[in-house]
């Protein structure tokens, strides 16, 4: 679990920081937006200067973030997660960019959520969700230690799932076809592997982030 410190920033860029970014995001308040802020600065283990400017979170700071607080383990899927937050694709997720994709994680709707998963599945960015990338996704979720590769089954389980997921009969999945499916059942939702944290690390963080912070 990541301890709770005390911010180094001065309450009244906190907030100024917050009135701005608080108009922009969706489902946080003020304050809440102001915990996002000490939070952020806090993963970077530096406090924020006005007279500084802040690339952001880079790669391995936000891969520890995902591993610690939400569990996620998957390399390739944390990868994809940092590419999805990083939406300018400049190789560092800003404050605004976290909070963006937090707003989502923690309390995304159904469809918010469903856009968010597919495109952490689509490795390459193309738009579509290819037979290769199920492989390479799954090959890792479901590898248990000191197993052999289970290469020739996780192939049947991804024909399996194409033939079940694919709408339009392409051969692949677009977002339309990822929507549907879900739709009809929730439980694919991240099918081919975590990308959201469950509930209880979701409460876990908001709590530590949200309630620590105010009576810490």
């Amino acid at each position: 679990m990541l301890p709770v410190r005390r911010s180094k920033m001065s309450k009244r860029m906190v907030q100024n920081l917050a009135e701005s970014i608080c108009k922009q995001v969706a489902h946080f308040n003020k304050r809440e937006v102001e915990c996002l802020i000490r939070e952020f600065h806090w993963l970077l283990e530096e406090p924020a200067s006005p007279a500084r400017s802040v690339g952001g979170l880079d790669r391995w700071k936000l891969r520890n973030f995902l591993h610690i607080a939400f569990g996620v383990t998957n390399d390739t899927i944390m990868d994809s997660v940092f590419r999805t937050f990083d939406k300018d694709n400049d190789g560092f997720v800003s404050l605004k960019e976290w909070i963006e994709g937090l707003s989502v994680v923690l309390r995304g709707t159904l469809d918010e959520r469903i856009k968010y998963c597919f495109h952490v599945y689509d490795l390459n960015g193309d738009k579509y969700i290819s037979r290769e990338e199920m492989l390479q996704m799954l090959r890792y979720s479901l590898r248990l230690p000191g197993e052999e590769d289970p290469y020739d089954g996780i192939k049947d389980l991804v024909e399996i799932t194409l033939k079940k997921m694919d709408h339009d009969h392409d051969d692949r999945l677009s977002l339309d076809d990822f929507t549907k499916s879900v739709k009809k059942a929730n439980h694919v939702l991240e099918a081919f592997g975590t990308c959201l944290p469950n509930v209880t690390r979701i409460d876990t963080f908001e709590q530590r982030v949200f309630q620590s912070q105010v009576h810490g």
